[in-house]
């Protein structure tokens, strides 16, 4: 019987290569040792069959695309489920703002335009960055994740402030809650980085 190893091993290569991932990368995101990934695409070892199942949805393959060698002529497949995955994300967060444009509407719409009600589409923001979160940690590269935390982390200052504005208070010394919670916030995407 033909050794699966080293066609195992070309056609994890080249699937991780096509979809510009580094072998840490995907050792992440199979929660394995990028050691364990090197092996896997030297042929020295075997993932077993519940890993090969996990590498074969995360790249939109079968199971039977990894085990079966391909000709150099074989296309790889397309990323159409990462970019539909980027849509949904997308129509989430524009929902996010047409729920807002609704309130607003409704709101001006039967008790004029006297409410400081603009404020809704500063809430929307925050709210847009926890959509985009969720879907990060879901479906996304976790180093994004932090960039969306930072986010999220100075819209919320920036919506806190601009709520006490109408009401005649000026407090910007809030923005300083978010320096040391930045900080934390970069030290804590630090943990676990491995070094090159």
């Amino acid at each position: 019987m033909q050794d699966i190893k080293p066609t195992v091993a070309k056609n994890i290569s080249a699937l991780r290569q096509f979809n510009n991932m580094t072998q840490a990368e995907l050792a992440e995101k199979l929660n394995y040792s990028d050691k364990a990934v090197s092996k896997w695409e030297r042929a020295e070892s075997l993932p077993d069959v519940a890993v090969l199942k996990e590498i074969a949805s995360l790249f939109s393959v079968t199971v039977d695309y990894l085990l079966n060698e391909h000709s150099s002529e074989a296309r790889l497949p397309r990323r159409s489920k990462t970019k539909n995955r980027i849509i949904i994300t997308g129509i989430c967060i524009l929902s996010v703002a047409l729920i807002a444009t609704l309130c607003f509407v409704i709101v001006n719409f039967f008790m004029g335009n006297s409410l400081n009600f603009w404020l809704v589409y500063v809430y929307a923001v925050p709210v847009s960055f926890i959509v985009w979160l969720v879907f990060s940690c879901v479906w996304f590269n976790k180093r994004l994740m932090f960039l969306i935390i930072s986010l999220l982390l100075w819209a919320i200052l920036a919506s806190v402030y601009l709520t006490c504005l109408p009401f005649g208070i000026n407090y910007w010394l809030i923005f300083i809650i978010g320096v040391p919670a930045q900080a934390i916030i970069i030290l804590w995407s630090r943990i676990g980085a491995k070094s090159k």
